[in-house]
């Protein structure tokens, strides 16, 4: 009887795990399927970046923390942070749609390369919220890709590529770089 009293209750149980199994999330995960072609949402800004160099209080918008000497022509070890301008044109002056905080540094020996890490904070009448963006930044190509890892606001869990293209570079002191933003996961 006790072996008839088990054998009941194991069937239950089992039935019971089998039908938490079937039902639950690991089994019928609802993942949003996402076109790498085309883009939930695409918009192209401008980065403006003034290295502070001693007299520019008033206009840097960035600033060298580390910057050891004697190791190599390529500024390797360099590290910068920035809170810079974010525009929809090429004019410095124009008005700001967001703000790109954060930082980046140099690391290649042999060529110049910086790695990008900071977040692009909106807030205006089209758009609030945020945009984190990183990855490595090979500035000698003429394309290069960061990685949208997330975003806050209007870009809630947002994923996708920023593309940087150079527009103009001025020695150590300024550079524009246009960043054609492609999300993905919106």
């Amino acid at each position: 009887m006790a072996s008839l009293v088990e054998k009941t209750l194991f069937k239950s149980l089992f039935s019971f795990f089998l039908l938490v199994l079937l039902f639950s999330d690991t089994v019928f995960s609802s993942r949003k399927t996402f076109d790498q072609r085309k883009p939930c949402k695409h918009f192209s800004y401008y980065f403006h970046d003034i290295l502070y160099d001693g007299d520019n209080v008033a206009n840097a918008t960035s600033a060298a923390i580390v910057s050891p000497p004697g190791l190599g022509n390529f500024k390797f070890g360099k590290f910068v942070i920035f809170d810079g301008p974010i525009t929809m044109d090429k004019n410095y002056l124009s008005e700001p749609v967001a703000r790109a905080q954060g930082f980046y540094f140099y690391d290649m020996k042999m060529d110049f390369n910086a790695w990008f890490c900071y977040t692009l904070v909106f807030n205006s009448t089209q758009h609030k919220g945020t945009l984190n963006i990183m990855g490595a930044d090979l500035m000698m190509e003429p394309t290069r890709d960061l990685s949208v890892v997330g975003g806050t606001g209007d870009f809630f869990m947002a994923r996708g590529i920023a593309t940087f293209v150079t527009d103009i570079f001025q020695g150590a002191k300024y550079f524009r770089v246009k960043m054609d933003v492609k999300l993905y996961e919106c």
